[in-house]
């Protein structure tokens, strides 16, 4: 069971990694982390540790005993896991397709793409985000250790601080176009 759940997190990324390469074909550069915000790259750190104790935990690479040692081991759970996995991937799927050529990681402040208000983006300001913390509350359900729940809290803090960011620079980039967005829409559910 927990094989399936790691292999959902690298169909995860390499759905990030393509519509990267996607959009880079098109001239367009998607990576805009860490300007002019550096603090914002400990996001990524806090991904790639992530996605190396989880990795650790299925493929047995070395990681500190102590910190992998699992709260439980209950079936239903993984199972459950499989499912919130399975649904985050779905999601972000379609905020990808909804995203079209506006996909960025991090904010891009020379943008003139219209602001996104449909798809997923009609259920939430950030689809994104919310599927990063829903799936991987989905990979703590299985690989529920102090290090995995560690990063979920840190995941969850950091994506928060981010939201923060990005919804100032919309605001200041959009005007009222955002604002009134803003009051149909939440931001998260």
């Amino acid at each position: 069971m927990k094989y399936i759940v790691t292999i959902e997190l690298a169909l995860l990324l390499l759905m990030i990694l393509a519509k990267t390469v996607i959009l880079r074909r098109n001239g367009i550069t998607t990576m805009k982390f860490g300007k002019p915000d550096k603090n914002a790259l400990a996001l990524i750190v806090i991904i790639a540790c992530f996605v190396y104790a989880v990795s650790a935990g299925a493929m047995g690479f070395p990681f500190p005993t102590f910190t992998g040692k699992t709260f439980w081991n209950i079936q239903i759970l993984n199972v459950s896991a499989i499912v919130i996995c399975s649904i985050s991937l779905i999601w972000f799927g379609i905020t990808l397709i909804t995203f079209g050529n506006s996909f960025r990681i991090g904010i891009d402040e020379k943008t003139n793409n219209k602001l996104i208000t449909t798809g997923t983006f009609a259920i939430s300001r950030n689809p994104v985000f919310l599927t990063f913390i829903v799936f991987f509350l989905g990979v703590f359900l299985t690989y529920s250790n102090m290090i995995t729940l560690l990063f979920l809290l840190l995941l969850m803090m950091m994506a928060h601080r981010q939201i923060l960011r990005e919804e100032k620079f919309l605001k200041n980039h959009y005007g009222k176009e955002y604002e009134d967005y803003c009051t149909k829409v939440r931001r998260y559910l």
